[in-house]
């Protein structure tokens, strides 16, 4: 029954992101939402709005998406959203266009799944199993991550402050460490030190962030009263949107899907609340940048601003509930977007640190990714894994069509698996026996 639903909210969420693709409500791909207004203003014709989404979009799905997903068996939300956007393109804007995306989109979605099962069954048919090293990819990820809110104030704010937040992040965490396991009555607690000290970061991220004074002379005006017609567009399909929502968050109340490669590697280790801080950290970074694109652009995040995810983690098991509180934070975003966009000309530190974060998460991952696909492909051969991963990052770097740095430690693990097992088959690696 648990195997039918999954695949009943997959197919619907693949559907109906398909749909608001298609019709201009939502995208996913951030930076491929200030291109849509140009196919509605005639400056692009469908075939090359399609064209578009798919050169954006695919090398993150195939490089990125699928790799990650691969390493837990929970599918990360690019792989199956930054597919929807290229899907809701491809198909004409009229009701068989959207018919035609939402039948493609939830076949997707149900293949997608299927198909991570199957590959899941194909590696514990090979001779060399490496599914279990595999996993490592995402372990430094875990622990590196608290330190993104240094990096990013650091960006934001000088080295000094971003050098403080690290000592005071690095301090925290040998606190919980020590003193962080006590216990309730019968229970015991014991306290995550990194979602705890990435916790201690972010709010400092943001005490720092509204303590940037505004500079009235240069101030933005009321984006709202310039662009009423797009806030217009994306608060009359409100339904809609909540509709999205609310799947999302069961998606991820099932454990279907996670947000991001951080939460994805809590929740892969059963860490509910840990996987919900980080989702929800996450967010923070893209209030901003949702909000600020749909305002001038008339079109939606299919996420929305993330928030729906720690929904949904912490709400897990909860399919109903976690549709109903999922659709409640999708609405509720729609019609905050008049009042966000006051506060951001309010706060301008707070517009800015946005950015910061996004860069911030970009180069943690970057590097704690690129560390774990080394540690992967050493504990399956010691010495040449390591030659081998960063023998890839380098070359990749001459490539003249390159996949994005935060996908070569999955990709490179995943192919240097394969290597060993050619090399088995042929006899030229022979697996060795456990003591």
């Amino acid at each position: 029954m648990e195997r039918v639903l999954s695949y009943v909210v997959i197919m619907a969420m693949g559907g109906l992101a398909s749909v608001l693709v298609n019709k201009g409500i939502a995208v996913f791909n951030d930076g491929f939402r200030p291109i849509v207004p140009q196919y509605f203003e005639g400056k692009l014709t469908r075939a090359e709005l399609a064209a578009t989404s798919f050169a954006i979009s695919f090398g993150l799905v195939v490089g990125f998406g699928i790799p990650v997903s691969i390493g837990a068996s929970i599918i990360l939300i690019h792989s199956i959203l930054l597919s929807t956007d290229v899907i809701g393109t491809f198909f004409k804007d009229n009701l068989a266009g959207t018919i035609g995306a939402a039948v493609v989109g939830a076949l997707y979605g149900a293949g997608l799944l299927f198909g991570l099962q199957f590959i899941v069954d194909i590696f514990a048919a090979l001779p060399f199993n490496f599914l279990n090293q595999l996993g490592s990819v995402s372990s430094p990820v875990t622990a590196a991550f608290a330190i993104f809110p240094a990096v990013a104030i650091g960006m934001q704010h000088g080295f000094k402050k971003g050098t403080l937040t690290g000592i005071i992040t690095v301090i925290v965490w040998f606190v919980v460490k020590r003193f962080g396991t006590f216990s309730i009555g019968t229970a015991t607690v014991a306290l995550n030190a990194e979602g705890v000290s990435m916790l201690v970061g972010t709010i400092m991220m943001i005490v720092f962030a509204i303590q940037s004074k505004s500079d009235k002379s240069t101030s933005n005006q009321d984006l709202t009263n310039l662009f009423t017609v797009q806030v217009s567009r994306i608060q009359k399909n409100w339904w809609i949107l909540g509709i999205m929502g609310g799947i999302v968050a069961v998606a991820t109340s099932l454990v279907i899907v996670a947000g991001d490669p951080v939460s994805l590697a809590l929740l892969g280790e059963g860490e509910f609340t840990n996987a919900a801080l980080a989702a929800f950290a996450r967010a923070i970074g893209f209030i901003p940048l949702v909000f600020t694109t749909a305002i001038v652009t008339g079109v939606y995040g299919v996420v929305g601003t993330t928030l729906v995810f720690p929904v949904g983690i912490l709400l897990h098991g909860n399919p109903l509930l976690a549709f109903v509180a999922g659709a409640a934070v999708m609405v509720a975003e729609v019609f905050l977007i008049r009042l966000f966009a006051k506060a951001l000309d309010s706060f301008p530190g707070v517009r800015e640190m946005g950015e910061h974060i996004r860069t911030s998460m970009s180069r943690v991952l970057e590097i704690a990714l690129l560390v774990g696909g080394i540690v992967a492909a050493n504990s399956m051969v010691s010495g040449v894994g390591s030659l081998f991963v960063i023998g890839v990052y380098l070359l990749n770097k001459q490539s003249k069509k390159p996949i994005v740095d935060m996908a070569v430690g999955p990709v490179a693990a995943i192919a240097f698996g394969i290597l060993i097992n050619l090399l088995v088959i042929i006899g030229l690696y022979v697996i060795p026996v456990a003591a």
